[in-house]
Order: C-alpha cells, then structure tokens, then sequence
C-alpha cells in the first residue's frame, strides 16, 4: 500500500495562475491535485533526487507519485 495519498476532497479542475518550480508563469486550465506525502519519506527522496540527471529520481519513486496523482485526477473526472 501506498504512503503517498491525495486529499479527493480538494480535487478540482479550475483556471490557474501561478510560477512553477522552474520559476516559468503559468496560466492555463488543470487540475489541482493535492498530495499528501509523509515527512519520513521527504529525506531519501531528496538525497536521491538529482534534477540534472535524466534518470533521475528513480522509477519506482516516480511511480508512486505518479499513481497517486492520476488515480486523484482519474477519480475527479468521473464524479458528476
């Protein structure tokens, strides 16, 4: 079982403005998909986080996230 969740309450699809990581505007519709990711886990993936490195972060770490994230939208947009 995962230990990365989404609050479903937030879900929500919605006109965004905002600066990104890169520090890049954006402005467009999306989803706004909260994940709730526990402290325990922040200080391994950071220390194998290597954002010049293509491979990186690893792809189980990746999916994870990845899962929860579309389960979080797939959810959203099939509720009336």
């Amino acid at each position: 079982m995962s230990r990365v969740h989404i609050d479903q309450s937030q879900v929500r699809f919605e006109s965004v403005q905002c600066q990104d990581t890169d520090g890049g505007q954006v402005e467009t519709l999306a989803f706004i998909v909260p994940v709730i990711i526990p402290l325990d886990l922040i200080p391994a993936w950071e220390t194998a986080y290597n954002p010049s490195s293509s491979t990186s972060p690893l792809a189980a770490v990746s999916r994870v996230i990845a899962r929860a994230v579309l389960d979080g939208m797939k959810k959203a947009a099939e509720t009336p």
